[in-house]
């Protein structure tokens, strides 16, 4: 089982066949990889770091949603590399090597799914499963200029997937073409097919947009042109998002520190709502896995290891104020969300880091990365992030959310609108 060289995204090659490999089984003829957080049976699940490795044995079944893409009639090709203990969203591992971002060699992949989006980007697999717990498929999905999603909260069995933080696992995925990303969804999430849908309306989070390094004539107004174009320019809605979350969910107020009412360059509510989410993402890891980082003193990666480090000293103080923050939240995006109407943001605040980046000095861009990232992530929304090609030769993309339960009809969104927003980015990059 050598380690393939191919833009160092494979942990370990392998075949898995399909157990149904009937011509009607919509994967039938397509390959992917999973995320080396999943159990493989006979494989031990080496979740980024060589110590867990050599203190786990080797798995006695297969994750079922591995299970499921299989009987869909894929063949599995490999795990790939990620992040240690999957903390991180930048695709930097210092034990494996850093998978290489196809789109732009010089800047991070994305993490912490990082070799799973790589396989796509690079043309490697038709698709890949990875995980999602505080952007790690979002990110780098958006990096690696692919398709991306995170399902919502609960919908995919995350049985056989090392946990990381238990309110906000996700079991997400990647794919070059809408098409595939939507076969894939209505495998894992057992959803019949269904025509093509309309959305009600596409709220534009004009507060969140202006986060971005990127001008809005290659983001948000590559949307509004393509949805104006196919449903009408009256379904375009417009709302200062932060005002919404801070109004409708009183308990940030909790997390509305000194420190975060002077970042003159986030949002507010959004900051203290990041602020929760990555507070109880630590006390969750710390119950997972606190007493073995405590025993074996992994060796951790830069930021990874002050991370870790930070999370086994975290107490239950505020805990209670986040689940709070978490109901209030899942409530207010359900409101808004209601009767099909879709939220569009950034993925991410701007362009991939540039490799081996000293982490201070991308401080602002991952407070500002976190203050997106965690509306889907605190509500369980779902959200995709889609690629509108490049700026300054580097990728953009944009995400669009629906409410708790509308995977199906995300899916549907993407398909539809999938190719008039290529031809809106073909034009706007004239």
């Amino acid at each position: 089982m050598a380690r393939s060289s191919d833009y160092g995204a494979f942990m370990e090659k392998f075949e898995l066949k399909p157990t149904s490999s009937s011509p009607e089984f919509p994967l039938n003829g397509l390959t992917f990889a999973v995320k080396d957080i999943f159990d493989v049976d006979g494989l031990v699940t080496g979740f980024g770091n060589p110590d867990w490795a050599r203190t786990h044995s080797a798995a006695t079944s297969t994750a079922p949603a591995v299970l499921a893409i299989l009987r869909g009639g894929a063949t599995c090709v490999g795990k790939t590399v990620m992040d240690e203990m999957a903390y991180s969203i930048n695709g930097e591992n210092k034990h494996y090597g850093t998978p290489t971002n196809p789109c732009a060699p010089d800047r991070v992949p994305g993490g912490s799914s990082s070799g799973s989006a790589v396989a796509v980007g690079a043309k490697l697999v038709d698709f890949s499963l990875g995980t999602d717990t505080g952007g790690s498929v979002r990110v780098p999905a958006s990096y690696c200029s692919i398709l991306g999603f995170r399902p919502s909260h609960g919908a995919v069995s995350t049985a056989g997937v090392i946990p990381m933080a238990q309110s906000f696992d996700t079991v997400g995925w990647f794919a070059r073409d809408p098409v595939i990303l939507s076969q894939v969804g209505r495998i894992l999430l057992q959803l019949p097919d269904v025509d093509l849908a309309r959305p009600s309306q596409i709220i534009i989070a004009e507060d969140c947009f202006q986060l971005s390094s990127i001008p809005n004539n290659r983001v948000s107004q590559v949307l509004v042109k393509s949805v104006e174009k196919l449903f009408g320019g009256d379904v375009v809605k417009h709302l200062i998002l932060g005002n919404y979350v801070e109004e409708k969910v009183p308990s940030l107020s909790h997390f509305m520190s000194r420190e975060i009412q002077k970042q003159d360059y986030n949002i507010a509510s959004l900051a203290a709502l990041s602020s929760a989410m990555r507070l109880l993402q630590r006390y969750e890891f710390k119950n997972n896995h606190g007493e073995w980082v405590t025993t074996v003193k992994p060796d951790l990666g830069p930021g990874i290891s002050e991370r870790v480090w930070e999370a086994i000293q975290t107490t239950g103080e505020n805990i209670d104020a986040c689940y709070s923050v978490k109901a209030e939240i899942i409530a207010a995006l359900t409101a808004l969300l209601e009767d099909s109407s879709i939220l569009a943001i950034p993925t991410v605040p701007g362009p991939p880091p540039k490799l081996n980046t000293d982490p201070t000095t991308l401080e602002v861009f991952r407070a500002k990365a976190f203050s997106l990232l965690s509306i889907a992530g605190v509500s369980g929304c779902c959200q995709v992030s889609i690629p509108l090609g490049m700026y300054d030769d580097l990728p953009v993309a944009i995400s669009l959310l629906a409410k708790h339960g509308s995977d199906g009809f995300l899916l549907n969104v993407v398909e539809t609108l999938y190719d008039t927003l290529q031809e809106q980015v073909a034009i706007s990059e004239r």
